[in-house]
């Protein structure tokens, strides 16, 4: 919001460098007049359009993380699920657990599946099931060993 604000500020100068220059009585041909406007109005007007891209990209930046952050916390809500629930999950499952659709649930564990966190599973019945094959295997890791022990 500063950034927003500054902008604004450097805006009002350069237009009333601006206003100034067209109000002055000095050649506008000249190349030390040129210089002065370059420097009193282009220079503040350049920074405040920089400040403004600046801004945005930071909110858009700012944005983008909040979404990773949501998807991480879905996913770890999801795999804590999957511990409790012997490595086995539907979409169904998910949503009633979860406050989400069952088509966000769905979305959430096919991006899960295809990073190889889980895989697919089909009922009898065509019921679509996510296995979490270390999540089912999570009540054995008291029994590991080093991989030169083994």
């Amino acid at each position: 919001m500063w950034k927003l604000a500054g902008a604004f500020g450097l805006t009002a100068v350069s237009l009333f460098m601006l206003l100034g220059f067209f109000n002055s009585t000095a050649a506008l041909g000249s190349a030390a007049t040129l210089a002065a406007l370059a420097l009193g109005a282009g220079l503040p007007s350049a920074t405040a359009a920089l400040l403004v891209r600046s801004h945005f990209r930071e909110q858009r930046r700012l944005g983008h993380r909040m979404q990773l952050l949501r998807q991480q916390t879905v996913e770890s809500e999801i795999l804590r699920l999957a511990v409790a629930s012997a490595g086995r999950l539907t979409a169904v499952d998910v949503s009633t657990h979860m406050a989400m659709t069952p088509e966000q649930a769905k979305e959430a564990l096919d991006q899960m599946a295809l990073r190889s966190l889980a895989e697919y599973e089909v009922t009898e019945q065509g019921v679509i099931v996510y296995h979490f094959h270390d999540a089912q295997h999570s009540a054995n890791k008291h029994s590991a060993k080093g991989l030169l022990d083994a």
